[in-house]
């Protein structure tokens, strides 16, 4: 103990200790965790080289708040990396302070629990030798020590102009860097605004992005010949996962978690240069089945959006498809509330839309999103033979949940693989391959177009754009007509016009897009937005894709999806925001502005509550999720529940959330509902800032069965009259 005392106490300890904290901790759980891209670790010793100058002889008092902010910042990133794939941005820093946060990050629910060990002994040492040394002054720096920070962040910031990375962000920045940087990009922006006054005062052509395309040659000598149609959406699932993809593009990623998806791959046309979008079911799906954009943002779903308009519905797929004697259908294997599935996909078209409800044949796996894939598709396969039974065609649309977040898969599968979404990634080859062998048994395929694809990416680890990488895998009756592998980049929003086109249907305007079925003679520009990057190709060799320091890079790559490209230069200013104006202009393709938009998520239908809380979004009674809220705006809600068939009295909460992190607006923490009266709610909050990814989560536990006959959000200009806080209100509720 003595020789631990001693040490503890000599001068320079405390500078050791806090060059062990700041410096060499951040890159060794670097390296851990495999973000060894050089700029990481250049990013890492440039903020510790200057947490150490700053820091060093300054009081532990002083000192202690600012490490424990930088360990969140270090915690936050690691967790937010490991559950969506990106890394945090200024939105989300007041989460740092959120009560739900704080009790998440220090209640043991660490997606990697031992980054958060490391930083706290380091954290725990260094307060020991300041303890120890508090009698004796700390030796002074030398004065050109701080060229050692500046020199690093000034290489960092070279090295991304002269030779730019397309690792992700978390791979070549720690999150106070990145956020400097982003500050600093801004800070920028606006001199040049002001010093050049080069704004973006004409709207960019946007003709190539939203214009129909049925200029290219047909595939088919005749129109299709199938009768039904079937679209299989797996969740999450990237491009790189079928062999055919793989070797058509030259990847380098080889892991074969997909053998049977491959096999049929080679049976079928693939479109391996396939790009999605956006991140988000409820995205994919209105892309894939409306023939349009949706945003290339956090701002409100145009599902949702376009639950005010009855003249662009018309143009969806299942809607055009039931104008022409089909039955349509949509099935998956979760509850249809969430994202407001159970709204959206009725006004686009659907004649029958159903969730977990639906299925009565057991589960393999007790997983919170819904049914596992194996009983999800026994399941679609009993439904399939039920509309084989029915003298109209039909159209049905599944997917599955069982690769989302938590991963779902046997224990048999988890021992068989590193990781659970590996595991979870093999479960669904297996139960997808059994159901289109089961499919080709009762000879769906010989009178029914099938296109498999999925609904976004959850990306692969090194592999550039796998965010962005689809795939499009069709099994048709006229197979042989058909080329294995489609050349050309297409993406989601060319799925409507592909399957009307192969019917020889009209097509309405007001879609977008081209046709798998036919070759084109020329590129296309397209976009997307995924992983925190803006993302075009102008369909002439030049590919553009812009980061959260708002500065651009053009490479020359032939089509969008690429293994390798040739780096051509970066921009910002005016060039910058004409890609991000494009962007805006198809956000823009349903309203003109998220103000003044009048959206009900409430109805009459009878909802069964749970007996104990469970989770946040399987619990939730509405669909009111990923809303926009301008700057300077204020939301007006109005809440009506009816008891149904209570036992008891039950508890209710309305809960907001951010990015997916709690945020107060002044609601109560929670409201019991009886069975002899309503419970209602009527009230407003400002939004000082800017609010994207914004949910509500209406959560109810007790025994029995409840009715939100009304769920109303408006977000409209400010009230003139003075303002009611919204805690004031809820006071006066029934």
């Amino acid at each position: 103990m003595n020789i631990i005392r001693h040490g503890l106490q000599q001068p320079r300890a405390r500078l050791i200790a806090l060059v062990i904290l700041v410096l060499l901790l951040p890159v060794g759980l670097r390296a851990a965790l495999g973000w060894s891209n050089p700029l990481g670790y250049l990013s890492d010793l440039g903020i510790g080289s200057l947490l150490v100058l700053v820091l060093h002889r300054r009081p532990w008092w002083l000192a202690l708040p600012v490490l424990l902010f930088w360990g969140l910042l270090n915690v936050a990133t690691a967790e937010l990396v490991s559950a969506v794939g990106r890394m945090p941005d200024v939105t989300d820093l007041h989460y740092l302070f959120d009560p739900q946060f704080v009790e998440n990050s220090t209640g043991g629910g660490f997606a990697q629990p031992w980054l958060a060990v490391s930083l706290a002994l380091g954290l725990g040492l260094w307060l020991a030798t300041q303890w120890a040394g508090r009698h004796r002054p700390a030796p002074a720096l030398p004065r050109k020590a701080w060229a050692a920070p500046a020199l690093l962040l000034i290489g960092h910031w070279a090295s991304q102009h002269l030779a730019p990375s397309d690792a992700d962000q978390w791979e070549q920045f720690n999150l106070p860097h990145q956020l400097l940087a982003a500050g600093v990009g801004d800070v920028q922006m606006r001199a040049e605004d002001w010093l050049l006054d080069d704004g973006v005062d004409i709207a960019p052509d946007m003709a190539g992005l939203t214009q129909l395309d049925l200029n290219g040659h047909h595939l088919l000598s005749d129109p299709g010949q199938a009768r039904n149609v079937l679209i299989i959406t797996l969740e999450g699932i990237p491009g790189a996962y079928v062999g055919v993809n793989r070797q058509a593009l030259n990847s380098s990623y080889q892991e074969n978690l997909m053998p049977n998806l491959s096999r049929w791959a080679e049976r079928g046309m693939n479109t391996p240069d396939y790009v999605l979008h956006s991140h988000q079911t409820i995205r994919g799906l209105y892309a894939m089945l409306c023939g349009d954009y949706d945003k290339l943002d956090n701002g409100t779903p145009k599902g949702v959006e376009m639950l005010n308009l009855n003249e662009r519905n018309q143009a969806c797929l299942p809607a055009q498809l039931r104008q022409n004697g089909f039955s349509t259908h949509f099935l998956q294997g979760a509850g249809l509330r969430f994202m407001a599935k159970d709204k959206i996909m009725p006004h686009i078209g659907f004649d029958a839309t159903l969730g977990l409800e639906w299925f009565t044949n057991a589960s393999y796996l007790d997983f919170p999103w819904g049914k596992d894939d194996k009983a999800f598709f026994e399941g679609a396969l009993d439904y399939v033979g039920q509309l084989k039974k029915q003298k109209k065609p039909w159209m049905l649309t599944l997917l599955t949940v069982g690769t989302h977040q938590p991963y779902s898969a046997p224990e048999e599968y988890l021992q068989r693989y590193d990781t659970p979404k590996q595991a979870a990634v093999a479960y669904l080859d297996d139960a997808l391959g059994q159901f289109l062998a089961g499919l080709e048994r009762q000879g769906v395929l010989k009178d029914t177009l099938v296109m498999i694809t999925s609904d976004e990416s959850h990306g692969i680890d090194g592999v550039r754009l796998a965010s962005s990488w689809g795939f499009n895998l069709t099994l048709a009756p006229e197979q042989a007509q058909l080329p294995r592998v489609k050349p050309g980049v297409y993406g989601h929003v060319d799925l409507t016009t592909s399957v009307l086109d192969y019917f020889a249907l009209p097509v309405p305007a007001a879609l977008s897009g081209r046709s798998l079925f036919r070759d084109y003679d020329s590129g296309r520009e397209i976009m997307s937005f995924t992983n925190g990057k803006l993302r075009y190709h102008n369909g002439l060799g030049t590919f553009t894709e812009c980061d959260f320091q708002q500065r651009c890079r053009d490479y020359s790559s032939a089509g969008f999806i690429a293994e390798r490209v040739s780096y051509l230069g970066q921009y910002g200013g005016k060039r910058a925001r004409e890609v991000a104006a494009r962007a805006e202009g198809l956000d823009r393709t349903l309203l003109g502005s998220p103000l003044n938009q009048r959206y009900q998520f409430g109805g009459p239908e009878v909802l069964p509550l749970h007996a104990q809380p469970n989770n946040d979004w399987t619990d939730n009674l509405i669909g009111a999720q990923y809303l926009e809220m301008p700057k300077g705006s204020q939301t007006h809600v109005r809440l009506t529940i009816r008891s149904v068939d209570l036992q008891d009295n039950a508890s209710i909460q309305l809960k907001a959330k951010e990015f997916e992190k709690d945020v107060q607006i002044g609601l109560p923490e929670a409201m019991v509902l009886t069975a002899g009266q309503p419970l209602e709610m009527d009230f407003r909050f400002n939004n000082p800032q800017s609010r994207k990814a914004f949910s509500f989560h209406l959560v109810g536990y007790g025994v029995g069965t409840v009715e939100v006959s009304d769920f109303t959000v408006v977000t409209q200009a400010p009230d003139p009259t003075p303002d009611t806080s919204a805690t004031e209100e809820l006071a006066h509720s029934n």
